[in-house]
């Protein structure tokens, strides 16, 4: 993995909540992971899971971890993410995993550490070594034919026949979120359960599962450090499901923006591809149908099930916040995404996008 943030937080290890310098170092040790001193850094944009870039004397490391408490059930579970990591080893691009430890003892909560892989995520901007259109044009390749790669593995031939429970994948999906809304929600946002309606009444038909990842994105691929343009690792596991593969396709689309588009205020988590040269959401759907037998007519679903099902997350985030069960401005300004999120999708169902 690579750092995320254009100034990531370097903070000592005290500091760092969950991470405490002494027991992980010994943990480390007996690991055979580096010796000496720890140098952590925090990396990426996510909330869901934190995540910590590892430096000692003889390994560079990244260190996968839960938030810290209340955490709503079946969300956060770094163990289940560890497990689908190692099971994807050598099937699609990944940071090898190097050690996973249940025991909550060590540093407060279940962890994983794997290796650190050097390269770039496209976020906010896009880095000089892919100003080339030609390059520009082979990362949305790359993007595509990853998810085809993954959906095309046959889980019980990677051991993952019982990770999950694919009949009535979308029906489960979309209740979940619901529960989730209804644990979640500080105030009512109309859109939201109109958008919850809208999904129920227009539930695509049931289709083969695959492995889905649950959050691909392209702030969640790591390309390589240089020409030519390939993807290292995709990154962020925690999603991942037994289930309909275009719920990752819509995902996708849903949050890959062009250069025409009105900005997506709070949640724009792939403006780096808004400077052009990239494929468009429509060619990216059709490079996904050529390379697939799934029917992709219906897509436009998976769209609005994307950003609606994220608002519920956004408030989850928020309502701790404002709770004071956390203390990062920044989650208190996560009000606001979920009303965006579930409005833009409400603007979708109607055809105004």
């Amino acid at each position: 993995m690579s750092a995320r943030l254009q100034a990531p937080d370097r903070l000592p290890v005290t500091a760092v909540t969950g991470l405490p310098e002494a027991a992980l170092a010994r943990y480390l040790d007996g690991q055979g992971l580096g010796q000496g001193p720890l140098e952590v850094t925090r990396i990426g944009d996510g909330h869901s899971m934190l995540t910590f870039a590892i430096r000692r004397a003889g390994a560079h490391l990244v260190l996968r971890r839960p938030p810290p408490p209340p955490l709503p059930r079946g969300f956060h579970d770094v163990l289940r993410e560890a497990r689908i990591i190692a099971a994807l080893a050598g099937q699609v691009p990944l940071a090898p995993l190097r050690a996973v430890c249940a025991d909550e003892s060590v540093i407060g909560a279940p962890f994983y550490v794997s290796d650190f892989v050097e390269g770039h995520v496209l976020a906010e901007r896009t880095p000089a070594v892919f100003a080339d259109p030609a390059a520009r044009r082979r990362i949305g390749e790359c993007v595509v034919d990853t998810l085809l790669a993954l959906h095309a593995l046959d889980p019980a031939a990677v051991g993952l026949a019982d990770f999950g429970r694919p009949a009535g994948f979308l029906e489960r999906y979309v209740a979940r979120y619901v529960r989730y809304w209804a644990a979640s929600k500080t105030r009512e946002i109309p859109a939201f359960d109109a958008v919850a309606d809208w999904l129920a009444a227009h539930l695509p038909a049931s289709r083969a599962a695959t492995i889905v990842h649950g959050d691909y994105r392209i702030g969640n691929l790591m390309f390589a450090p240089t020409l030519p343009v390939r993807l290292a690792a995709v990154l962020d596991w925690e999603m991942a499901a037994l289930g309909d593969p275009l719920v990752d396709l819509g995902y996708l689309t849903a949050l890959w923006v062009q250069p025409e588009d009105p900005p997506l205020k709070f949640f724009e988590l792939s403006g780096a591809v808004r400077a052009g040269g990239f494929h468009s959401r429509a060619e990216l759907v059709a490079r996904y149908a050529a390379g697939s037998d799934v029917n992709v007519e219906q897509w436009r679903w998976y769209e609005v099930l994307a950003l609606w099902r994220l608002a519920p997350m956004m408030e989850g985030n928020y309502r701790r916040a404002v709770a004071g069960e956390v203390v990062n401005p920044y989650l208190s300004e996560f009000g606001d995404g979920a009303v965006e999120l579930a409005e833009r999708a409400l603007a979708i169902t109607r055809g105004e996008i």
